[in-house]
């Protein structure tokens, strides 16, 4: 049995036999009930996914996918190619955002190269898992082929797996690629069924010339690729590396019950690859913050989720799984360490 397929069968749905318990202690701490509002609901969340109503908070890890793509050819990004394999040395030496942002919050970090189109051989502080120098141009054939996405798919299992023996307890998602909110965008447009102009942003912050040329690019990689298949499907002719990648960590996150933090417009398209090939899927997935993409605000709507911050932010890398991160564990420690009414001899007020 593949790794997928063994990945996609042993992902079930969350058991909400412990919802109730976990419920009533919520109740229990002193203070008005719901009054912490979503970070009740997050504790909550937490206790659901990974099966228990004595949670424990573990190692909190991102892993920031980072690959290239072909599509940059057609001028769809502010940033030329070849600044996605600088960003990953600067990543590799602890100088991005995401770095700063990971020492902040006490997370690990991990770089993956998985389809960076440069040489990061001996690169310190980078894991290598290259499946191919970049994708292909997906506005004249399919970006990659099925086995390449499957593959890419499987480091992220696989570095899910690892991360679960490690003791991590809290994963998270990055990415760095130049171009990688084109590939996004037809994602977002193929599998939600929605418009190319509903879900496509301006991603590094290009000019108007360039946004229409990038809507327009994106209608043509899905003309020339349909008709399409199913999430696998889409992810081999639209998607990219790194986006693969991402999708496999959240399906390696779900099979091994640790939940997994989405960070913004980029993984999210990853998640909805993985939450299309296993629905339940979603279930071990918090959403960490609302991107100033476009598309990104209408997943939001169409899935009916929130997330649970909004910044504005929209770079990337990891960002704000980082800052969610840190919601995240203060939400547990809430549920594991405040006082009860009883423990404290509060009196319990009446609703």
């Amino acid at each position: 049995m593949g790794l997928l397929k063994e990945t996609l069968d042993g992902i079930a749905p969350i058991d909400r036999g412990i919802e109730q318990r976990v419920q009533q202690h919520l109740d229990s701490l002193t203070k008005p009930r719901g009054s912490l509002g979503r970070l009740e609901e997050i504790a909550k969340e937490y206790c659901l996914m990974t099966g228990t109503d004595r949670p424990t908070m573990g190692k909190k890890h991102i892993f920031t996918f980072a690959g290239d793509h072909g599509v940059t050819e057609e001028g769809v990004s502010a940033f030329p190619r070849e600044v996605t394999l600088q960003m990953v040395r600067n990543m590799a030496s602890g100088g991005a955002a995401v770095c700063v942002l990971c020492r902040h919050v006490g997370a690990g970090l991990s770089i993956v190269d998985v389809g960076v189109d440069g040489d990061l051989t001996g690169t310190e502080g980078v894991i290598h898992r290259k499946v191919r120098r970049g994708t292909g141009n997906m506005t004249r054939a399919a970006a990659m082929s099925p086995g390449e996405a499957e593959r890419a798919i499987c480091v992220g299992i696989e570095l899910a797996r690892k991360a679960k023996e490690e003791g991590v307890t809290l994963l998270g998602t990055g990415e760095m690629g130049i171009g990688n909110t084109t590939p996004s965008s037809a994602l977002f447009s193929v599998l939600l069924g929605l418009p190319v102009e509903d879900v496509t942003g301006r991603g590094t912050g290009v000019d108007d010339e360039t946004y229409r040329r990038k809507m327009e690019v994106i209608r043509r990689a899905i003309e020339v690729n349909s008709p399409f298949d199913g999430a696998m499907d889409a992810l081999a002719k639209v998607g990219g590396l790194e986006i693969a990648a991402i999708a496999g960590l959240a399906l390696g996150g779900a099979r091994e019950r640790i939940p997994v933090v989405i960070d913004g417009f980029i993984s999210t398209a990853g998640s909805l690859v993985a939450m299309k090939m296993c629905e339940h899927a979603r279930d071990y997935m918090f959403f960490s913050h609302r991107s100033g993409e476009r598309g990104h605000r209408r997943f939001f709507e169409e899935l009916g989720v929130s997330p649970i911050l909004d910044l504005n932010m929209r770079l990337g890398e990891g960002t704000g799984a980082a800052l969610a991160m840190d919601v995240v564990e203060a939400s547990v420690r809430i549920y594991n360490e405040m006082a009860t009414f009883h423990s404290a001899g509060v009196s319990e007020g009446e609703d």
